[in-house]
């Protein structure tokens, strides 16, 4: 537990650094979106095509692939089968379901990589391939279920995921493991520059979309679904995953990922979509304040669990 703690830490300094400069108004929004896009389009699935490309995998990652996506799908369809969701303002429907499916990536990597190293930064990316469509799909299909008024043309899921530069990072890096073609020499080293500065940027980014006065505005309901997503994720992908009798390591690896607090970007897709918006970001707050207590003790949980 020390070990995860260390981790931790950290990322809550940097996380607090990035909500620091931008109280401070030290980087523009324009900037901060800057720096969003191009981490997204270009530090993120270099580092992606880099350690997949050279992760010395034990074992194929397909159940642990399979462990998230199926806790995925129960945590958000299980909100469509609740009667007091059903009473809800549609809006706040599909944002507490988009919520509880998205988490935060740079989070999982930082500690994944603190605590694994070369191969939990590619079983992070190989989650990121399995939870990303998943997340993509469910959100927009229950922000535009639940919407009651949608403003422009509704996206088309499959078309946006084959274009998506994580999933094809995902593609190239796994290609180039399976046919023996890792990249070396140049190619590596700029691959491991561009890669390096991916997690403390998307840390930082990801503290300058925390909007503070949302804190102010939870309530009850926040708080609810803020725990409730904190804990069930984790603990179904831990229970889903002894089942299938994943790999101790890539069960930490579901776990961690899973007990992230959720994306920064949920707000903005509930507005595009016609979510509750001030119920996004009141969630992304809450939980990305909890999450400084829930993570570690899923995880010491995740421990005791496959200890026994």
């Amino acid at each position: 537990m020390f070990a995860f703690s260390a981790a931790l830490f950290p990322v809550i300094i940097i996380v607090a650094l990035g909500r620091f400069i931008a109280w401070r108004g030290v980087i523009a929004p324009d900037g901060w979106r800057a720096i969003e896009r191009i981490s997204y389009f270009l530090l993120f699935p270099a580092l992606i095509i880099r350690v997949l490309a050279k992760a010395p995998f034990e074992s194929a990652p397909w159940a642990l692939a399979g462990t998230l996506i199926a806790a995925q799908c129960i945590l958000g369809l299980t909100g469509l089968l609740r009667p007091s969701m059903r009473k809800r303002p549609n809006p706040a429907t599909g944002s507490i379901i988009q919520s509880n499916v998205r988490w935060n990536t740079f989070v999982a990597l930082s500690i994944a990589g603190s605590l694994y190293g070369v191969e939990g930064l590619a079983l992070v990316a190989i989650a990121a391939a399995a939870m990303i469509p998943t997340a993509n799909i469910l959100s927009v299909l229950a922000l535009t279920r639940f919407a009651n008024n949608v403003n422009g043309t509704t996206p088309n899921v499959i078309r946006d995921l084959s274009k998506n530069p994580l999933i094809i990072a995902c593609v190239i890096g796994g290609f180039l493991n399976v046919t023996g073609f890792a990249p070396t020499g140049v190619a590596d080293k700029t691959l491991e520059i561009m890669g390096q500065s991916v997690i403390a940027l998307g840390l930082l980014t990801a503290g300058a979309g925390v909007d503070l006065s949302a804190l102010r505005r939870a309530g009850p309901r926040t708080l609810f679904w803020s725990v409730a997503r904190l804990l069930s994720l984790p603990l179904l992908v831990l229970s889903i995953g002894l089942a299938l009798s994943v790999t101790p390591m890539h069960l930490a690896i579901g776990v961690i990922a899973a007990s992230t607090p959720t994306a920064t970007n949920c707000y903005i897709l509930a507005r595009q979509l016609g979510g509750d918006a001030p119920l996004s970001a009141n969630l992304i707050a809450v939980q990305t304040v909890l999450a400084a207590i829930t993570m570690p003790a899923v995880y010491a949980l995740m421990l005791w669990v496959s200890a026994t």
